[in-house]
């Protein structure tokens, strides 16, 4: 299969590329060709493996919200390998599929709580530019989670805006992991008409 990424994914070769390989394929049942693509400068790909595995330790946000924040990140700048990938995660992480579904939908789903709106509402204020953040939005949060918490939905958000916007400008499209294990399709964002996933 060719890939339509702007950059043509490089062979993974080494020891290093080998462990890559067999942990993508055991995680994800394949490679992505986003893995390809970063091995042309391998010391990048391992720090942004190192600082992704570092984030998925942060404890003090909610599971389901940091799954929910980084979704809405990820559909709100149009990467459509971030969201599929964080929905196949939340599939095998135990999280709730059904919300994570709909996402990409969250004004017009009913499924969501107040919260949970707020959390993906930030994430999108942060994803905009210029920023829509506001004093009321943070302190909303701040009042509701705490300061580990917003410092952690922030953290994540911003790092989501740096692996989405790194995937589109690169042509780094969605594998659908999700499909692969029998996820039913994301919802469609209806507010602007354009489909996300």
């Amino acid at each position: 299969m060719a890939s339509s990424t702007r950059v043509h994914p490089a062979e993974i070769t080494g020891i290093h590329g080998g462990l890559i390989k067999t942990m993508s394929r055991r995680m994800l049942g394949q490679v992505p060709d986003a893995v390809g693509v970063m091995w042309h400068y391998p010391a990048l790909l391992k720090d942004m493996i190192r600082f992704g595995r570092r984030a998925d330790s942060w404890n003090r946000l909610d599971r389901n919200l940091a799954s929910f924040a980084t979704m809405a990140a990820a559909a709100a700048v149009g990467c459509s390998f971030c969201l599929d990938f964080h929905y196949f995660m939340t599939h095998h992480r135990g999280l709730d599929e059904a919300k994570a579904r709909e996402v990409p939908r969250w004004r017009e789903s009913t499924v969501f709580t107040p919260l949970e709106r707020r959390v993906m509402e930030y994430a999108e204020g942060m994803c905009r530019t210029p920023l829509t953040v506001t004093d009321e939005m943070s302190a909303a949060l701040l009042d509701e989670l705490g300061a580990p918490a917003l410092l952690e939905l922030t953290a994540r958000v911003g790092a989501m805006n740096l692996t989405a916007r790194t995937n589109i400008a690169l042509g780094i499209r969605s594998q659908e992991f999700a499909a692969s294990c029998g996820l039913p399709p994301l919802a469609l964002r209806s507010t602007d008409g354009v489909a996300r996933a």
